[in-house]
């Protein structure tokens, strides 16, 4: 690996040659910034990934909805999103280049303390640090708001907005989810779909998106309910890697492993309910591929929350591209949003506690599926060595875009039709899988390595002669031949993690 070069650079070359992602797009046209090309491999990781959240969801009894990305501007008044959805940006003297005022401080200077700070207090912070044009390094205009919302019209006279989140259109099903849900609070759904958000100068390619995929989980729920939760009694035991924001306050940054249980004695979560849904965000992004070592949770400050939180605790992925990224939030928002929208539609969003009106709380779970792709293919990520001639990608088999490839020793027919016919029952039996004859074996092993595919099936003489084939091992690069009558149940227990590669190697 080229050290001189920026890791992300890397990152970035490698996704665009192997079709993981390309842009900024429309590329023939110059591209714009903010929206991104998922190519066939990275497509096929995103489908994985949704696959993996939407399984997490399900297991934990949420349900799945999906509603329309553009609503009336009445839904955003209502919302706060017209008023309060606002980046903080500032305009360069000179040659005019319009930054995001937070992210090019914390670029220029690491560590300045900028959460929750006002516009005005934000010109001065530039001002104090000698914060400039990232272009042509002159001074900048004073720090304005500005709202991130994109506009558009219904038909001929009515305004309306895309949405920048699934979640207000999840809020606004509230009514029909009482039915569905025979009046029965808790009540769990969750969206995927697509968001959208006006970025001045979307950068760090894609972790900044105009267009995005979001998904949201919310738990509809009473406050008594959000005491007594039987499922945290499922989960009291485990331990997450915890930065707190009184830890953060004296100046820490590493997260302390923490039993759950604990966690919720020492205030660290207020609520047993939240303290589970944290749980259940960390298990998502586990079951996505990413490893404890590259995972926290940080909580945040007091500062930083949004008016309406009551608490608020983020997942970060650690990067070598870009180092820690959020890359989920999990908020307790209270009975904001269905008070806001009943005040608004004048539509009952209440249900009877003790006899009387009361307005549910919402508990989320947020995070756009982009963001951890790129991190992914950045945590997969392994260098060139003296064992091993090409960088390679090590990415979990689970979510491993391709996850078998099938290769006949040489394009001789009689080993092409038994390569075909291998390769179509893998397909049948549910698996990603990549048929190649081209170029040595060699050859078509590095391809492999390359794109993240864990095993990979040769195809031999010695098939035809005894019905054995060959399985390589990605990480290992090992091989070992067993029955062909056995290899699906064999993948499947490879691919689930159920046994180790290793332990089918004879010594």
């Amino acid at each position: 690996m080229n050290s001189e070069r920026d890791f992300s650079d890397i990152i970035t070359g490698l996704a665009k040659k192997r079709g993981f992602f390309w842009g900024p797009s429309p590329e023939i046209y110059g591209g714009s910034s903010g929206f991104y090309d998922l190519g066939p491999l990275g497509k096929l990781l995103k489908n994985r990934l949704e696959n993996a959240i939407r399984t997490s969801f399900v297991r934990a009894n949420f349900w799945e909805v999906e509603c329309p990305t553009v609503s009336p501007e009445a839904v955003w008044k209502a919302s706060g999103h017209l008023d309060g959805f606002i980046d903080p940006v500032t305009k360069c003297t000179k040659c005019e280049q319009i930054y995001r005022a937070d992210n090019l401080i914390e670029e220029q200077s690491p560590g300045a303390q900028i959460a929750g700070k006002s516009v005005e207090e934000l010109t001065e912070i530039i001002k104090e640090l000698g914060i400039v044009c990232a272009s042509c390094k002159s001074p900048l205009g004073p720090v304005d708001s500005y709202n991130l919302m994109m506009k558009t019209r219904l038909g001929l006279d009515q305004d309306a907005y895309l949405r920048p989140e699934t979640a207000t259109t999840t809020y606004l099903l509230f009514r029909r989810f009482l039915t569905f849900f025979r009046d029965k609070l808790p009540m769990s759904v969750f969206q995927i779909g697509k968001a959208y958000r006006n970025e001045i100068s979307p950068r760090q390619g894609m972790l900044r998106l105009r267009e995005f995929t979001q998904t949201e989980g919310q738990i509809f729920i009473l406050e008594e309910d959000e005491q007594n939760w039987p499922q945290f009694e499922d989960i009291k035991d485990e331990e997450l890697p915890l930065l707190s924001y009184p830890a953060q306050e004296k100046g820490k940054t590493e997260p302390v492993k923490m039993k759950m249980s604990e966690a919720l004695k020492k205030g660290h979560f207020q609520k047993p309910a939240y303290a589970w849904c944290v749980f259940l965000a960390y298990s998502i992004f586990r079951n996505m591929g990413f490893s404890e070592e590259k995972m926290r949770l940080r909580q945040h400050l007091e500062t930083e929350r949004a008016h309406y939180a009551q608490d608020a605790w983020d997942i970060e992925v650690y990067t070598e591209s870009f180092g820690w990224v959020e890359c989920c939030g999990v908020h307790d928002r209270g009975n904001y949003d269905l008070t806001r929208h009943q005040e608004f539609s004048k539509e009952k969003m209440h249900v009877k506690v003790n006899q009387k009106p009361g307005v549910p709380n919402v508990l989320e779970i947020a995070f756009g599926v982009e963001r951890p792709l790129f991190c992914l293919i950045d945590n997969a990520f392994q260098p060139e060595s003296e064992e091993r001639d090409t960088d390679w990608l090590r990415f979990p088999p689970a979510v491993a875009p391709i996850q078998v490839a099938v290769f006949p020793l040489m394009g001789k027919p009689e080993l092409q039709e038994p390569a075909h016919l291998i390769f179509d029952e893998i397909v049948d039996a549910g698996f990603i899988s990549q048929y190649d004859v081209g170029g040595s074996i060699g050859k078509r092993y590095r391809r492999q390595d390359e794109v993240g595919t864990p095993f990979c099936v040769t195809i031999d003489y010695t098939t035809i002669e005894d019905g054995t084939v060959t399985v390589r091992d990605r990480n290992s690069m090992e091989q070992i031949r067993i029955s062909k009558d056995e290899l699906i149940v064999v993948l499947r227990k490879l691919v689930k993690g159920t046994i180790q590669f290793e332990s089918l190697v004879v010594r």
